[in-house]
């Protein structure tokens, strides 16, 4: 009976594709045709009798919706059309922020209220804490997971990337240069990266380490946002942000090492190849319990 069902149904689609095509034109294959009833279902909802559509972003392309009707979580699908429109993503952004599993990533650094905001507001940056993210996928670079490279050849690769890398720092910001040289007390320091975030209007410092986290490394941190602090931003400007960018860390080293009241200094993870989703969904859901 169920196989009756599924020929007849067929056979249905197939005629309505040959009458639209022939009396519309082309665009209308039974395949399409699949989609656009797809598109209804996830996004039509009946509200007291009558139908209610949400309301749509120039931005965002038919392209865009066949890959964001795959996505079952409706807050997840919610935070990216948001970003399409707010970032215009194009398909291909949206894809690699997708498989790089942003929304999760997101999520897992912020609190239950921060979370609830990702799917009404999209990713908002009000403060250091908005901008960060843990792990940072860098996957563009080319480079393997294991430690095999130095800490050049992966600046000089996040360098050959900088518009991937732009994007997955987030929001606002700009590049403005790399082994920045400041000199203090007739020795010199070299910042990795210098940004700056145009939505925070401050400095972002990034150091990049290769092995695991370090105490010094957060000493060595805090010198250069101290400096940038008070010889470089201007007045109107407000605290530079420090980003350690490390293979690995221990959170309770990073927590024992930063003042309790920190929003000045962070210690990300970063890893060379695409987050498992399902590994992330599970820390997530450990999280909210």
């Amino acid at each position: 009976m169920g196989e009756k069902r599924a020929q007849y149904g067929k056979r249905i689609l197939q005629g309505l594709s040959g009458y639209l095509t022939d009396n519309l034109g082309k665009g209308f294959s039974a395949d399409n045709l699949k989609l656009m009833r797809r598109f209804y279902v996830v996004y039509s909802k009946t509200v007291i009798g009558e139908l209610s559509i949400t309301q749509f972003s120039p931005s965002i392309s038919w392209t865009h919706y066949v890959q964001l009707m795959r996505i079952t979580n409706e807050d997840e699908r919610r935070f990216y059309e948001l970003e399409i429109a707010d970032n215009r993503w194009t398909v291909k952004e949206f894809q690699r922020q997708y498989d790089s599993s942003l929304y999760e990533r997101l999520a897992l650094s912020r609190d239950k209220d921060k979370v609830c905001e990702l799917s009404e507001k999209g990713q908002i940056v009000e403060s250091p804490q908005d901008l960060f993210k843990d792990p940072y996928v860098l996957e563009f670079t080319g480079l393997p997971e294991k430690s095999l490279y130095t800490e050049t050849e992966l600046e000089q690769k996040l360098i050959d990337h900088l518009q991937q890398f732009l994007i997955e720092l987030g929001k606002g910001f700009g590049y403005m240069g790399r082994q920045v040289r400041f000199t203090f007390e007739e020795e010199s320091f070299y910042v990795d990266l210098v940004m700056y975030n145009r939505l925070l209007r401050c400095f972002v410092l990034i150091d990049l380490k290769i092995g695991r986290l370090k105490h010094n490394d957060i000493g060595q941190m805090q010198t250069y946002v101290n400096f940038y602090d008070r010889k470089v931003k201007m007045p109107d400007e407000n605290p530079t942000i420090g980003i350690v960018l490390c293979k690995d860390k221990k959170e309770a080293l990073v927590e024992m090492m930063l003042p309790e009241e920190n929003n000045q200094i962070f210690a990300g993870r970063y890893q060379t190849v695409l987050p498992s989703k399902e590994e992330l969904k599970k820390a997530l859901e450990f999280e909210g319990e």
